[in-house]
């Protein structure tokens, strides 16, 4: 990656106020680089994290702190720093044809912040936003699911000892891969009898965009069909743009789940056997609740196949979904060019936040916080093409299964969107079936969303809301 600066340590105060529920909160926030040495003493590569702390706390000790963090892997924190958590956000306006926020989006004081309720660090990971990796050649110590996982533990060890926050609440908010390394985190930190023990517990954890799978990676365990698991997101799409029915999309998603989980799976499994009225019961019902044409079905032999739905469920419109967020759309090419070849690179969701988002996080938010550099900072780059997805004989789900067994009281908040068609909801549902987890600490919800469940201004309020009331121990889904 081309370097636009030479790294030194930096550490960025400032104060300031914020009006929350109510109440107005007085804050200080600490921005600062965490490097990692090797056994020589050299630095070889730092996470950058940005604390805010309420300033009007004399004994911290039952004072909630939540580590929050983006994907990828290969993201930035960008997204849910200026998205929703940090104490000023995006505020969003008119919206498009879709429903969506149209840009440019401007700023504003987060009214919507739980400084109130919890400190809050926000981690830039190894390689993302303002953190580094100083030494390739120790890439293979940070890029990959433990060693992520490893490292972000090891941050947090010395954060807790730094601030003197060891007897705090520990939250962990993750968002997409987020959640891949909220679960790890979990389950490495509080394990012992392993090469190293953490003996770092956590309270709850908040993970918007699933991620955690029973088998590797981001895929669900085999031999189940995808296109079973994805058809309740696949439901709510079609139900978003074509509008089969008068019912809400939870009743829709619900309908059409039933039906992928028993007549659907049962149709894919019979494969040819299957013949005459049966079949074309099926197709019938699999047209209607995924939008997709009768000649794409019988091409594919009932299968329906994720990428190529995005070009099928709106075609009428002459539109094509995307995958991060199945509300937003773009043309579909001209039919001389391939859509199956060029479409599922030109995703219409890239272009519709991303330079926005960093224009406010580094225009005003990096002002506000004091952060004043010439460090270049890297919102996202492609980590998961060469990343290290070996856990060791376990899953991200027995991860997070094994963390809530070993500490009582642990709980989990799932957040997804119905739209995100790159996170899909169908295969939480799966997940929560086979994983083991203690279902009576586990919540889900589903909202109006793609992939980042608090775009706009009514969803903030929405996420923020419940994860208030998940915070303070109480069911976020009621």
């Amino acid at each position: 990656m081309l370097k636009t600066d030479v790294f030194t340590p930096s550490c960025f105060t400032s104060e300031g106020t914020i009006e929350l529920r109510g109440v107005k909160v007085p804050y200080h926030t600490v921005c600062e680089d965490n490097v990692f040495y090797d056994d020589e003493g050299k630095a070889i590569a730092s996470i950058f994290s940005y604390s805010y702390f309420r300033s009007d706390v004399e004994d911290t000790k039952d004072r909630p702190v939540m580590f929050c963090f983006n994907g990828g892997p290969g993201t930035s924190s960008m997204m849910v720093h200026v998205g929703f958590l940090g104490t000023k956000r995006m505020k969003y306006g008119p919206v498009d044809d879709d429903g969506l926020p149209l840009p440019p989006y401007e700023s504003c004081d987060n009214a919507q912040c739980l400084l109130d309720i919890c400190d809050l660090v926000i981690i830039d990971p190894v390689g993302t936003g303002f953190g580094r990796l100083l030494d390739e050649s120790k890439k293979d110590m940070f890029y990959g699911i433990e060693q992520d996982a490893e490292a972000t533990l090891t941050f947090i060890q010395k954060w807790l000892a730094k601030y003197n926050r060891w007897q705090s609440p520990k939250y962990m908010c993750g968002e997409s891969y987020g959640c891949t390394r909220a679960s790890t985190v979990a389950g490495i930190g509080s394990l012992l009898g392993a090469e190293r023990a953490y003996s770092v517990t956590f309270d709850g954890l908040i993970l918007i965009g699933n991620t955690v799978t029973n088998g590797t990676h981001f895929g669900a365990a085999k031999p189940v069909y995808p296109a079973v698991l994805a058809f309740p997101t696949l439901a709510a799409t079609n139900w978003y743009h074509n509008h089969p029915s008068e019912q809400s999309v939870e009743e829709f998603v619900a309908e059409a789940k039933k039906f992928a989980d028993t007549e659907y799976l049962l149709a894919l499994y019979q494969g040819e056997s299957l013949q005459g009225e049966a079949r074309e019961k099926i197709i019938e019902k699999v047209m209607y609740y995924t939008g997709v044409s009768r000649e794409y079905l019988m091409k594919r032999e009932l299968v329906v196949e994720d990428v190529e739905f995005r070009a099928e469920v709106a075609r009428n419109q002459g539109k094509y979904v995307a995958r991060i967020d199945g509300r937003i759309t773009r043309p579909l090419y001209r039919s001389g060019l391939e859509e199956a070849t060029w479409g599922k690179r030109d995703d219409p969701a890239e272009g519709k936040y991303n330079s926005f988002f960093q224009s406010v996080l580094c225009g005003e938010v990096f002002p506000m916080l004091n952060i004043k550099w010439d460090r270049n900072f890297v919102n996202s780059q492609s980590l998961y093409m060469n990343w290290d997805n070996n856990i060791k004989g376990r899953n991200t789900a027995q991860c997070l299964s094994a963390a809530m067994r070993r500490t009582p009281g642990m709980r989990t908040f799932f957040a997804n969107g119905w739209y995100d068609i790159c996170t899909q909801i169908g295969i939480l549902y799966y997940t929560l079936d086979h994983s083991g987890l203690p279902m009576d600490r586990v919540f889900v919800k589903g909202y109006q969303s793609g992939h980042m469940a608090y775009l706009g201004e009514e969803l903030i309020q929405e996420l923020t809301d419940d994860i208030y009331k998940f915070i303070k121990g109480n069911d976020p889904t009621k």
